[in-house]
């Protein structure tokens, strides 16, 4: 791209590299320079668990290939920034460099976070979040029979199919009650544990890890709160995130109390010459910890810099359709009905292990969130349903029910009930 302005991307993961594909679509004309602090450009970490079931990391890559060479982009990898000069408007690199902007955008995602757990430094102990971490995962396995994740949610359930991969025994040590407490209910947990375990995962709930010390038969014991123990091989930590915004905070930038680059609706910082996107961003109080708020703030990034007057993020469904080892689990807008005057209707088939929730309005008439386990195949026009706030049927609880019941409410609620604009996906 030939032009005069300077761009300036820090952080070339996921995000980063969606914000670069809608730059170069749209009519913002910038040189454009990209710092990844990975050695790798940027590569698909949504799937990383099958870095071990035999995807490479070239599979993995987001990049197309001449990509950056098409586009006239600059990308320095295994380059870190260390600092940012908002009044010179530059960035200080690790290699030494110093790289002037007219536009910086921050795409620094997050980090894993690890419980401050006396023994958390033990050789043996690891967090599951890049290729490289994996790589290590992958040496230290080839000594270990056992395998632990401290961490039951949507990345501990991944890295724990990571481990079986691996050919480990495998255990979960979630400190919550159930697994995947954020987008499953009680009743969903339940049925999610069942067939995690059926699968041979040792699952831990309630469980509070406390120290982690030498072993008596594995290398590792880890001590609860409530006085029991397990010993491991080889621990592995998935235990969330936090956001990557150091580098706003040595700046000056505005962060939010627990954390995160605070961003306005345009995507925009404390600082108007630049934005912030992804994992790292603030929105409203709110980090987004999925990838596709993130995409949705690259993309209206780019349409800022293209002085589109309509760009803007207005925020992003949290619904999330997943196969965790196998099992379908999907989780929609409310799933919890913390909605003031909120009602649930739930089904349990304890034979076909399927477990269903429906969240609807205080006067019934609106869908407002659900919860799938073990058929997820509702999950597409429930999306819709409660996106495009259409009318339930008389008896909501009819949904619920299978499709050989013979029930006519499912027709109401299938594709054809839905605008043209609604995507089923």
């Amino acid at each position: 791209m030939n032009a005069n302005r300077k761009l300036l991307l820090i952080g070339h993961g996921m995000v980063g590299q969606r914000f670069l594909e809608e730059l170069v679509e749209s009519a913002a004309r910038f040189t454009i320079t990209v710092l990844g602090e990975e050695t790798r450009a940027a590569y698909d970490r949504v799937q990383l668990s099958a870095f071990f079931s035999g995807k490479t990391a070239a599979d993995l890559s987001m990049v197309p290939e001449g990509f950056m060479v098409k586009h006239g982009i600059e990308l320095r990898l295994g380059e870190r920034a260390v600092s940012i000069d908002r009044e010179r408007r530059c960035v200080c690199t690790s290699s030494g460099a110093e790289l002037s902007y007219d536009a910086l955008v921050i795409a620094t995602g997050s980090y894993p976070f690890v419980p401050p757990v006396p023994g958390r430094e033990r050789a043996g102990c690891y967090v599951y979040r890049t290729i490289d971490d994996l790589e290590a995962i992958r040496a230290g396995a080839r000594e270990a029979k056992v395998g632990t994740v401290i961490g039951g949610g949507l990345l501990g359930l991944e890295a724990a199919k990571a481990l079986r991969d691996l050919g480990l025994e495998t255990q979960v040590v979630e400190f919550a009650p159930r697994l995947m407490a954020v987008q499953v209910d009680a009743g969903g947990g339940a049925l999610l544990r069942s067939k995690i375990e059926a699968l041979g995962v040792k699952v831990h709930t309630g469980a509070n890890t406390k120290s982690i010390d030498a072993g008596e038969t594995l290398r590792h014991k880890l001590l609860f709160a409530d006085g029991s123990s397990l010993e491991t091989d080889l621990v592995v930590f998935s235990a969330g995130i936090r956001p990557r915004d150091e580098l706003a905070r040595a700046c000056g930038l505005a962060v939010g109390e627990r954390g995160g680059i605070v961003i306005d609706d345009r995507c925009r910082t404390s600082d108007p010459n630049i934005h912030a996107i992804g994992e790292c961003a603030l929105w409203n109080g709110r980090i987004f910890g999925l990838v596709a708020p993130g995409y949705q703030m690259a993309k209206a990034v780019a349409a800022v810099l293209s002085d589109r007057d309509d760009a803007a993020f207005r925020g992003a469904d949290m619904s999330t359709k997943l196969k965790l080892m196998g099992v379908d689990v999907a989780s929609i807008g409310d799933a919890h009905a913390a909605t003031p005057g909120a009602k649930a209707y739930s089904f349990n088939d304890e034979r076909r292990q399927v477990y269903k929730k429906l969240v609807v309005d205080g006067e019934g008439k609106k869908l407002i969130g659900g919860v799938l386990v073990g058929d997820a195949s509702d999950y597409g026009t429930w999306l819709q349903m409660m996106l495009n706030r259409l009318a339930l049927p008389e008896f909501p609880e009819e949904l619920l029910l299978p499709r050989t019941s013979g029930s006519g409410a499912l027709a109401l609620a299938g594709p054809a009930a839905l605008p043209a604009a609604a995507q089923i996906c």
